[in-house]
């Protein structure tokens, strides 16, 4: 018997991995976040599997559940939204289920950053605009920031920023980056990016909160920041410059 954590992507059925789904078809038993994972992953569970919505239960009515399909012998697919290494909540389960000696593994997932740069169409690491990005949220009803890690400090890079879980405090964070980015800089905000009812918000620092309060948005969006959003003029990279050799092209004689 094993738990197998799954990312299950941003929301569009066919954005879970194959070994995701494959897991998920041979599971009797399926435990998954109702609001974040879409029926139709679920739906792939095999004839007579114990289907679960864990939204409204504890964390140890979840190690529960998990404990007592482990009596029984029974593999259990554990469903979290995007990748599960991102805000997923899995650490402490894993520690409960060391602590009872109950396997388990982890597949990966397809990121809602990743989803919602391919909506755009847009790189996010762009040559001598941004080559990094950085995966962080704020503060609001959930587990507070680490010191040294609120945005005047990440944003001082200018790194692009994928801020989650914070649309609420969308109004810190025009203010405390608009300083660093400059009120011109594009913002994004994904709303349940790759699920049918999908929307995206393109703006700048200086107009994008009224944009979302207009589309009513107050959850379930990530705000990405940064100048690679929206650069129209950026240098190739130079990896497939034709004087770039390397040992899977190695120099041309004449060049």
């Amino acid at each position: 018997m094993i738990v197998h954590f799954i990312g299950a992507g941003p929301g569009a059925a066919d954005l879970i991995t194959v070994r995701g789904q494959r897991l998920v078809e041979s599971c009797p038993v399926c435990l998954y976040a109702g609001s974040l994972v879409p029926p139709d992953i679920v739906a792939a569970a095999p004839p007579g599997a114990r289907v679960v919505d864990t939204a409204p239960l504890t964390l140890a009515e979840i190690v529960a559940l998990m404990a007592e399909a482990h009596a029984a012998g029974l593999d259990v697919a554990r469903l979290h939204s995007g990748d599960p290494s991102l805000y997923g909540a899995i650490g402490e389960q894993m520690r409960r289920l060391d602590a009872l000696g109950i396997p388990y593994d982890v597949t990966p997932g397809v990121p809602a950053f990743a989803a919602a740069a391919a909506a755009l169409q847009r790189e996010l690491t762009l040559p001598d605009v941004a080559q990094t990005v950085i995966l962080t949220r704020t503060a609001v009803r959930a587990s507070g920031m680490p010191n040294r890690e609120d945005l005047a400090t990440l944003g001082a890079s200018g790194a692009t920023l994928a801020i989650h879980l914070s649309v609420n405090n969308l109004a810190r964070i025009v203010r405390e980056l608009t300083p660093l980015y400059g009120a011109d800089c594009p913002v994004v905000v994904a709303h349940r990016v790759s699920w049918p009812d999908e929307r995206i918000l393109s703006g700048t620092l200086t107009g994008i909160r009224a944009a979302v309060k207009a589309a009513g948005i107050t959850r379930t969006a990530l705000i990405l920041v940064g100048r690679a959003l929206a650069a129209p003029d950026f240098a190739d990279s130079r990896l497939y410059a034709a004087d770039h050799a390397h040992v899977l092209r190695p120099r041309r004689a004449g060049a």
